[in-house]
C-alpha cells in the first residue's frame, strides 16, 4: 500500500514560488521587459519556440501559479519542471540554487 502524498499548504507553495523568484533574480535572469504578446501566447511547451525558459518562468509560470493559489483553484496533480531546467542550465554551476528552487517546487506539488 503506497503512502498518500503529503499535503502542502498554500503558504508553503507561495514561499517556494518566492524562492524561485529570488533564485531567478540572484542568477541575473529576472527581466524588466516583458516578452512580446506573440511570445506570451505561445502554445509550445514552456513557450520554448518564442522565449527563453527563464522568461517563461517569470512571465507565465509564476503569475499563473500564484493566481491559482490566490483564487483557491485546483493545482496541477503533478509537475516536472526540473528536467527542462537541467537541460537549460545543468552545466552552469552558478545556477545550482535555481535548480534547487525548481526541484523543491516540483517535490512540493508532487507530494514528496
Amino acid at each position: 500500500m503506497s503512502a498518500a502524498p503529503l499535503s502542502v499548504s498554500d503558504a508553503q507553495l507561495l514561499s517556494l514560488l518566492d524562492e524561485l523568484e529570488y533564485a531567478l533574480k540572484s542568477a541575473a535572469l529576472w527581466r524588466d521587459k516583458m516578452p512580446s504578446t506573440e511570445a506570451l501566447a505561445s502554445q509550445a511547451p514552456f513557450g520554448c519556440d518564442l522565449m527563453a525558459f527563464d522568461e517563461w518562468l517569470q512571465f507565465i509560470f509564476l503569475p499563473r501559479f500564484r493566481a491559482l493559489l490566490e483564487a483557491k483553484q485546483p493545482l496541477p496533480s503533478a509537475m516536472c519542471l526540473l528536467p527542462m531546467a537541467q537541460h537549460v542550465w545543468g552545466a552552469d554551476t552558478d545556477k545550482e540554487s535555481l535548480l534547487t528552487a525548481i526541484a523543491n517546487l516540483d517535490d512540493a506539488v508532487n507530494g514528496k
